[in-house]
């Protein structure tokens, strides 16, 4: 139902803690035992998310914006909205069931270059590139390579541009792109989208291609290779083949 559909849920939740907030200050008691209750009732309704990042937005919504209107002053009735709209700006609404905006560690990705070795002027794409963390580390491990980013934020994009100088960014639809010219794909994706990423893969890729994923494997897909990082993330690496099957390595 629409009413379910992210972010939604962390509007619902924080006029709950709002709610709760106005109805302890109503009823006596003063702003900060009023301010931890209705943050209880963010943090409670928080966990109702099963994925951490939205967690984290509902529980620190409501508090942030608390504070924020207390520091104006209480002159905008609507200010505890910013945060809402400032994530809606930085995340459009049509990237809430892609992956969320977390950084591919420093080193992760250190072990590709020996396992799927490229030759120079291979095109590298990172598919849902944020603000640039997995671009940085590509550009590190394949420094002759053509390195890309697509993202659909478009701050996010910039932001991505601004950080990674080795690199050519760009606002767009990773799912519209064609990933026939690239030579390596790498994705930090979700679960339930890596089938739609193994699809896509398959259907697009050159023989010979590579398919990188951080975090999340490929159902039912057997991984050329795969290492854990000392975060205990892990590193997928596949050759995706016409018929779907993984390729192994030479």
């Amino acid at each position: 139902m629409w009413i379910t559909r992210w972010p939604l849920p962390a509007l619902w939740s924080w006029l709950a803690a709002w709610f709760i907030y106005a109805a302890a200050l109503g009823a006596g008691l003063s702003p900060g035992p009023a301010l931890a209750l209705g943050a209880a009732v963010a943090a409670a309704l928080a966990w109702l998310n099963e994925e951490r990042w939205r967690r984290l937005i509902v529980a620190l919504g409501f508090p942030t914006s608390v504070l924020a209107l207390g520091w104006q002053g209480g002159a905008s009735g609507l200010l505890w909205l910013a945060p809402l709209a400032l994530l809606w700006w930085l995340y459009p609404r049509r990237t809430w069931s892609e992956a969320p905006l977390f950084p591919t560690p420093r080193g992760a990705l250190e072990r590709l270059p020996a396992l799927a070795p490229l030759p120079p002027g291979a095109r590298v794409l990172d598919a849902g590139c944020g603000v640039g963390d997995g671009l940085r580390e590509l550009v590190h491990i394949y420094p002759e390579a053509c390195v890309e980013g697509v993202e659909w934020s478009r701050p996010l994009a910039w932001a991505a541009r601004l950080r990674v100088r080795g690199a050519t960014v760009r606002q767009g639809d990773l799912w519209a792109d064609d990933w026939a010219p690239f030579a390596l794909v790498y994705v930090f994706q979700r679960p339930e989208s890596m089938p739609r990423v193994w699809a896509k893969a398959c259907a697009e890729l050159a023989p010979g291609a590579w398919l990188a994923s951080l975090d999340f494997a490929v159902p039912d897909a057997q991984p050329v290779a795969s290492w854990q990082l000392p975060g205990g993330q892990f590193v997928w690496l596949y050759r995706p083949v016409r018929n779907g099957a993984a390729k192994p390595a030479n």
